[in-house]
């Protein structure tokens, strides 16, 4: 055991205090109080994930990496709204919750329970933490971890079990896997801490696997990949010089070593199952990809939060960090990429209308800081921001990256800590700016939680409407829409 496992105080930790302290009771509601309308096009539930520990961390707690998951729902349907919170219950939390207290250390703590407190099959294992992302695919409502097998989840938010896709993908998928809107087909990746240490897959969307566990051929290390991108030819990965280190891990040191004189790699994978195109550039890390598209000319075009280095904790690994949305243009012939910033400030948590993933995009929201405010944490923002990007000429040429011209509205928060902004968009509408904006948000000052509705063909007015929840939602990670008629 690492001999900074026994000094560890959680209360000195920043994202267990505050709007990120966990809270324990699962609650039922209906007739949410409302201020403001609630539009009536808003028909479905909208579904949040997040990192809250069932019980008090021990040994360790990283965000956004550790945690145990919980579900947010609010139902919306003709002006009125309903509420339902879950955990989702692996066998490590049933575990925990027999003994009343937390057994499994954080993940840098390497803290594992024994036979005699969990019985042989859960002995000295990792805890499963289906913490991070919620989607729905065939049928199917998937609270996801960081690569580890998915839990699946009932209509009502209850744990139904474990999901390994028919026993298909048993080492599981990485949190941010990718709907094509056109196809339904589902693309997924898994990294490992052995050989193969990363692999595709793709689902249909009828949920049966089409291709199995399909080794990236050039992954010579195990390293952290987050998010992908999907276009209608390629898988987009980004491979940065995060790579794990469990001697360091286990002498208690850090479990990620960055190493920027690797440099970051791109691959595109042709969903075919081509051959892997790869693309080197200088180091740099990112925590999600907002869309990647395929321009004319061939080239792939790739949105996203880029860090100059890994923040895990609100500390940098290889430097002080600070995010900016940039485009990244990858010419798969030439194997080069070109880079452009499209804005410095600090945002994170992207997202753009589901239905155009894979294609070009025009509007991106993001969790943003206001500028305002000084001291805000990892995963702690004060605005929202969105962006409407031209990429029209993209592609076309040399000259690509620069013919992008982006405008910009924010809407500041105020005493709200907002999270990430998910998009519904209004039934029949085939335009990015017909629906609306949804996000969760609480008063730093009493501690009140609210869903806001922002309308997206003028989200800097303010939402229209906001939803009183009737327990402290903590600042979480990502969710979805998905609308009553689907």
């Amino acid at each position: 055991m690492p001999a900074h496992a026994g000094d560890f105080d959680p209360s000195r930790v920043a994202h267990l205090v505050g709007p990120f302290a966990p809270v324990t009771e699962e609650v039922d509601a209906v007739d949410l109080h409302v201020e403001g309308r609630l539009p009536d096009e808003l028909d479905g539930v909208y579904i949040r994930n997040g990192p809250n520990p069932r019980f008090t961390p021990i040994g360790s707690y990283l965000y956004p990496i550790d945690g145990d998951g919980m579900l947010h729902g609010v139902w919306m349907s003709q002006g009125r709204a309903r509420y339902r919170n879950r955990f989702v219950r692996t066998p490590a939390m049933r575990a925990e919750e027999k003994a009343g207290r937390a057994l499994w250390g954080g993940l840098e703590s390497m803290v594992l329970p024994g036979k005699d407190q969990v019985g042989a099959e859960l002995a000295d294992t990792f805890k499963p933490l289906p913490d991070v992302n919620v989607v729905e695919h065939a049928g199917r409502l998937l609270a996801l971890a960081e690569s580890d097998c998915p839990y699946r989840m009932a209509p009502d938010l209850d744990t139904r079990g474990k999901e390994t896709f028919d026993s298909r993908l048993p080492a599981g998928i990485t949190a941010h896997p990718k709907v094509d809107p056109v196809t339904g087909e589902m693309a997924v990746f898994c990294y490992a801490l052995e050989p193969p240490y990363l692999t595709w897959s793709l689902i249909g969307q009828d949920g049966v696997v089409t291709r199995g566990p399909t080794p990236v051929e050039g992954v010579a290390d195990a390293s952290m990949i987050h998010d992908m991108a999907l276009t209608s030819r390629y898988l987009v990965l980004v491979l940065a010089p995060a790579f794990f280190d469990l001697e360091a891990a286990m002498s208690g040191g850090s479990f990620l070593a960055w190493r920027p004189e690797r440099g970051t790699r791109i691959a595109l994978i042709p969903r075919d199952g081509g051959p892997v195109r790869w693309a080197d550039d200088e180091a740099f890390w990112l925590w999600h990809t907002v869309n990647a598209f395929d321009a004319p000319n061939g080239h792939v075009v790739l949105d996203y939060v880029q860090w100059p280095s890994l923040d895990l904790g609100g500390g940098a690994v290889g430097g002080t960090a600070h995010s900016g949305l940039t485009r990244a243009v990858v010419d798969p012939a030439a194997g080069s990429v070109r880079r452009t910033r499209l804005d410095d400030a600090r945002v994170e948590l992207p997202r753009v209308d589901d239905r155009v993933l894979g294609r070009p995009h025009r509007r991106i929201g993001v969790a943003a800081g206001s500028g305002r405010r000084a001291g805000l944490i990892a995963g702690e923002y004060d605005a929202l921001r969105w962006y409407d990007i031209d990429s029209a000429g993209t592609g076309a040429g040399s000259t690509a990256a620069a013919t992008t011209t982006t405008t910009t509205v924010l809407w500041d928060a105020g005493d709200l800590a907002v999270g990430e902004p998910a998009f519904a968009p209004t039934p029949g509408s085939g335009d990015e700016a017909g629906g609306h904006w949804l996000a969760f948000a609480t008063n730093r000052t009493d501690g009140e939680s609210w869903l806001l509705v922002l309308p997206a063909d003028d989200p800097a007015q303010g939402p229209v409407a906001r939803i009183r929840i009737p327990v402290r939602v903590p600042l979480g990670l990502h969710g979805v829409w998905l609308p009553t008629d689907e």
